[in-house]
């Protein structure tokens, strides 16, 4: 595997960072596969690979590589309802029920706590209960997820199955990650607009951002291939003799998470997504206002942590993967400074990755945003180490 680093866009920045070659090179030697890193600061723009595209190849994680970029999707999901409720189309405390009738959704139940992880909706992907015991959903790991990787899901299908079960807890009264409050938020979507949640991004993100490596699948175009160029996505189970087996699965079908983490893109994307947000070109001040304000438990806002980045200052930030790819999004609050990623590796059912993921954001927060932490726990089933 090699350690090699991309200094390609360093030279256009006119600027070499050390210290962050060394963080990308020590993620990969901490076990990830390839490593793109994205800087926007003070100092200008600086863009990293370490590691490679593909096992056993020896071409680095490509510039503009596209990714599947999990849970990141639901920073996007959430800003596209934020911008309906300013188009006065959605109420963020009207009741979900009002919006989707046919599902028998607890009626205490607002827009607000799907977007926040206050509804108490059991998690379709399964969830870690209290008592130390996992309540299963539908299948996400191992070899029952890989051996039926191109099973095409509909969103209410995933919703339905999630509402069978008993609630987490009462609405509002605690927080619990669930991917399930935004299938139910893009259904939400479509429901009051007519159209997709791809057409409904395309109209208020991705066009006036131009934001030509992103994608959003719907029911139509599943996207079972990441587009051109792209690292390589790999996951590692124990096949019906035993044998352990590693696969590529950068082609899957990723309806089984739907809006909660289907979406791809790439870093630049991401970058511009989220200063563009936080700098205030997508949403009227208290609509972002109140996405920025996060509950009392684990900081979350409306679609987006918010943490502390240890010397009194805030980081904006959502991360995500699963299979064997994931991606970074953070940002200081006014969209001055951001660091994205785009990131491959061997997933498995244990998350073996997890701990060296956590001790990896934490290294790039404190280099990259002033001696901080980040305070984001590893939440939601399908994921390595990160937040789906």
């Amino acid at each position: 595997m090699s350690n090699r680093t991309n200094e390609t866009s360093q030279a256009a920045a006119g600027q070499d960072r050390p210290e962050l070659r060394k963080l990308a090179e020590e993620m990969v030697e901490s076990g990830f596969t390839g490593v793109l890193l994205r800087v926007h600061d003070e100092r200008g723009v600086w863009s990293g690979a370490a590691g490679v595209a593909e096992l056993g190849g020896a071409a680095m994680p490509p510039p503009g590589g596209h990714v599947r970029i999990g849970s990141n999707t639901k920073t996007f999901t959430a800003t596209v309802v934020l911008q309906l409720v300013a188009e006065g189309r959605i109420g963020l405390d009207v009741p979900a029920h009002d919006y989707l009738p046919e599902l028998g959704i607890d009626r205490r139940i607002t827009v607000r706590m799907l977007l926040q992880h206050t509804s108490g909706v059991f998690n379709h992907t399964g969830e870690l209960l209290a008592d130390g015991t996992f309540a299963p959903g539908i299948p996400w790991s191992g070899r029952e997820w890989v051996e039926d990787r191109f099973r095409s899901y509909r969103p209410e299908e995933l919703a339905r199955s999630a509402l069978a079960k008993p609630a987490r807890f009462e609405p509002g009264a605690d927080w619990s990650y669930a991917n399930t409050n935004y299938v139910l938020a893009r259904m939400i979507v479509e429901s009051v607009t007519g159209h997709s949640l791809a057409e409904e991004m395309q109209r208020l993100i991705l066009g006036p951002l131009g934001l030509t490596g992103t994608r959003v699948p719907d029911a139509e175009h599943p996207q079972l291939d990441v587009p051109e160029p792209h690292a390589h996505a790999y996951y590692r189970y124990e096949d019906a003799d035993g044998e352990q087996r590693t696969v590529d699965v950068t082609r899957q079908d990723p309806s089984w998470i739907s809006s909660g983490g289907d979406m791809i893109s790439t870093a630049q994307d991401l970058h511009t997504f989220i200063s563009a947000l936080v700098g205030g070109e997508l949403l009227p001040p208290h609509l972002l206002a109140e996405m920025l304000t996060p509950e009392s438990k684990v900081g979350y806002g409306l679609g987006v942590f918010v943490q502390d980045a240890g010397d009194g200052s805030k980081v904006i930030t959502h991360n995500g993967g699963h299979g064997g790819h994931a991606a970074l999004m953070f940002s200081t609050p006014d969209g001055s400074r951001t660091l994205t990623a785009a990131l491959n590796y061997v997933d498995d059912a244990e998350l073996s990755l997890g701990a060296a993921f956590q001790q990896a954001l934490q290294r790039l927060v404190e280099e990259v945003f002033g001696g901080g932490r980040t305070a984001a726990p590893a939440e939601g089933a399908d994921q390595a180490g990160t937040q789906a």
